[in-house]
């Protein structure tokens, strides 16, 4: 989200200066146009705050360069004149990138805030601490940003909003509840936990699907390799002298000929398919469809089911306050939960079972259809107790453990598969290419 600055002339030509956020300077231009009309002054400039490389000379003679946020050239110039300073020259940075730190910066950034606010530190204090000792040019950033924008008197949750595009949109949403409540170290610590389970699950799938993905990829080249270019060299060379091909080597040469004449063909239904599959995916439409045939599939489904689930509770339990007011609450953990089917049927089902029909909350999440039989009985045992949110701590907690666990299992499983996999196409080039060696060419007479 960027920053923009609008000027304006009211109908008594007196200036009118405000500031807004945006994702796109289209976006500002629509809200700008929207408030002109609204309180009725004419805009005269809509300015996005930028990078500006900056020069000047102190007054002991030493050159300082550097760079600095501002909305125009102008003001940066004024401000260094203010200074004191001499010899100033300010220039528009042409390199304008934004890039996001690192995600294990922002977990670590998150994790330490929540231990330094359970040692009772003030927040200002931490952020400073946060601001020194910051590596990534991004990250420290970032945190300058907030500690200008919360000693300015902004809402600590529109300070955070604007810097979703470093902490992600659920984080950011997170700071900026915590900023307001008063358990901020413990929804800190939720966050951070949260962060850091999603990093070992994205960490364990990759190693679970990657380096077996890669090894299944390569192996079916050197197989189509070997069928098309190398073996009907072997092959070919016997027919040309009358010999009776065995009936795997007759089978394999037929299937190089079909390879070799519709190689493009072959290579367009390999990749074109998984790249139709995988844009369609990253609609909203596609994310859902996605979302939930992806928890049914047989192994990994009930994995990435369960973790959602682990998720939702995580941050229902660190966002419930036991009174009425917890459909916030509900929606955030649905948004977070990371598989938009989900998220859908949590949001048009248990959300309106709840608000239009007066439907009690595991009542309504059962109607979703998106929660284990397990949950839902833990979670009607704390809706009859009153401990509702002590027991959502306990599921994600079993489930983190249960998720774990059968991770590994299952990384060990894929392995072993491929490596049969393996096994199984080298033994089957090795029969074919041990089968040429009984071939018998027909000699001269016979």
């Amino acid at each position: 989200m960027a920053e923009y600055r609008y000027n304006g002339l009211n109908s008594r030509k007196k200036r009118i200066v405000g500031y807004l956020t945006a994702a796109t300077k289209k976006e500002a231009r629509v809200r700008v146009d929207s408030l002109a009309r609204q309180y009725r002054f004419e805009l005269i400039s809509l300015q996005k705050k930028t990078i500006f490389l900056y020069r000047y000379r102190k007054r002991d003679g030493t050159l300082v360069r550097g760079e600095q946020q501002a909305y125009a050239r102008e003001d940066l110039e004024l401000a260094l004149q203010q200074m004191g300073y001499k010899e100033i020259k300010v220039e528009k940075s042409l390199l304008n990138l934004n890039f996001k730190p690192p995600y294990s910066d922002v977990i670590s950034f998150i994790r330490l805030t929540a231990d330094l606010l359970h040692e009772k530190l003030p927040f200002d204090e931490i952020m400073q601490l946060m601001q020194i000792d910051a590596s990534n040019k991004s990250m420290k950033k970032m945190i300058k940003e907030v500690i200008s924008d919360l000693k300015d008197g902004m809402d600590g949750e529109e300070v955070f909003r604007k810097q979703a595009w470093a902490l992600g949109e659920f984080p950011s949403k997170m700071l900026g509840v915590a900023s307001k409540s008063g358990n901020m170290a413990e929804i800190y610590e939720n966050t951070a936990k949260f962060l850091e389970r999603d990093y070992e699950f994205k960490k364990s799938i990759r190693s679970a699907l990657l380096m077996p993905t890669i090894t299944l990829l390569v192996l079916f080249g050197a197989v189509v390799f070997y069928v098309g270019y190398i073996f009907p060299k072997t092959a070919e060379m016997f027919a040309r002298v009358g010999a009776t091909l065995p009936p795997m080597t007759a089978f394999t040469l037929e299937a190089s000929y079909f390879i070799t004449d519709n190689l493009v063909w072959i290579l367009l239904a390999v990749i074109v398919p998984p790249i139709i599959l995988w844009q369609l995916a990253k609609t909203e439409k596609g994310k859902v469809v996605t979302g939930k045939y992806m928890i049914r599939m047989p192994v990994m489904g009930s994995l990435m089911h369960k973790s959602s689930i682990e998720i939702f509770c995580r941050v229902f339990y660190s966002m419930y306050s036991g009174s009425g007011e917890n459909i916030e609450v509900i929606r955030t953990a649905a948004e977070a939960c990371r598989n938009k089917y989900m998220e859908k049927q949590i949001k048009e089902i248990t959300i309106p079972m709840m608000v239009r029909r007066g439907q009690g909350f595991v009542e309504s999440l059962k109607a979703s259809d998106v929660f284990t039989v397990n949950a839902i009985t833990r979670f009607n045992t704390g809706a009859e107790s009153g401990t509702l949110k002590k027991v959502a701590l306990q599921i994600a907690k079993y489930y983190e453990k249960e998720t774990s666990y059968r991770m590994k299992a299952i990384t060990e499983w894929i392995q072993v598969v491929i490596g049969l996999v393996i096994m199984l196409v080298m033994t089957a080039l090795t029969i074919v290419s041990s089968e040429t060696a009984v071939v018998q060419p027909e000699l001269p007479g016979m």
